[in-house]
């Protein structure tokens, strides 16, 4: 019943070849993109992740149906592969940064360097995440504004990720008068660290003198903090470190100058304390 012929020397026996190839071919590709759902459910969006499913789906049962046409239907493909493969070159060139970004966009789903709601800076852009497709991924600048950029530059581009890490590092230079006492303002800035809820013990924040600049001894502050809190702690803790050095009596010098005149002495120091006696000085040596 199978040798029965249809067409073409075709017989039954053929079709149902190429009729359970195709079978398969869909049923195959059935349980590798529900496994694949699974498996990316939650590295891509919903939509875009379905798209891609349905085309791989398509392509799998496309290809099993001309695998077993020569063989079994007596088709010759040589001219259509032929007529294909042109065509391909000419589609190839013509869509080769669509291809490109293609390719990048998987690559970027797989490894992940970056994922929805990062902080990034990328290609002279800075913003958030705010979705990756398979041509292009979207950001949305610290102003507000819609970016959208080509997979292929963000796979190929340096990618600087402010929030993969879980903590991040800031530091202050923190200049005080050179009659200050630095052991004091450095305790008192370790007292504003310990008592702020987003400042890591671990790693421990570090306080020391680093320099005896020509106005001021300059002081380093370096702290850790959670990433996704990493601005709000910076800010704040600037702000709390400056109140408290001015409450325990410590102050941030002005800038000071010695001038010497050209007989040899010398006149008052500009500054804060200085400037009024500058400025009278300069008023006699006018008269």
């Amino acid at each position: 019943m199978l040798e029965i012929p249809l067409y073409n020397n075709i017989t039954v026996g053929d079709l149902a070849i190429v009729v359970t190839a195709v079978l398969a071919a869909y049923l195959f590709g059935r349980v590798l993109t529900v496994s694949l759902k699974r498996a990316l459910l939650d590295k891509i969006p919903k939509g875009t992740l379905n798209l891609f499913l349905k085309i791989m789906n398509i392509m799998i049962v496309v290809i099993a149906f001309l695998l077993v046409l020569p063989t079994s239907m007596k088709v010759d493909l040589t001219g259509l592969l032929f007529a294909g493969g042109l065509a391909g070159v000419i589609l190839g060139f013509a869509s080769q940064s669509v291809v490109a970004n293609l390719v990048s966009g998987i690559f970027l789903i797989f490894e992940r360097p970056i994922t929805i709601g990062d902080n990034i800076h990328l290609a002279d852009i800075s913003g958030t995440v705010e979705d990756i497709q398979l041509f292009s991924t979207i950001v949305q600048t610290y102003e507000g504004i819609y970016v959208r950029i080509p997979n292929e530059k963000v796979f190929t581009s340096n990618i600087t990720n402010y929030v993969k890490n879980p903590a991040r590092r800031f530091e202050y230079a923190v200049g005080i008068r050179y009659r200050d006492d630095a052991g004091t303002a450095i305790r008192i800035i370790r007292e504003v660290i310990a008592e702020h809820p987003f400042a890591l013990v671990s790693p421990e924040p570090s306080v020391y003198v680093d320099a005896l600049a020509g106005s001021s001894v300059t002081i380093v502050v370096r702290i850790w903090a959670p990433s996704t809190v990493w601005w709000t702690a910076r800010t704040d803790l600037l702000l709390r470190i400056k109140l408290a050095l001015e409450a325990g009596g410590i102050e941030m010098p002005f800038p000071q100058q010695t001038v010497w005149f050209g007989d040899g002495t010398r006149g008052p120091d500009s500054g804060k304390d200085g400037q009024l006696d500058m400025q009278e000085q300069i008023k006699k040596d006018a008269l």
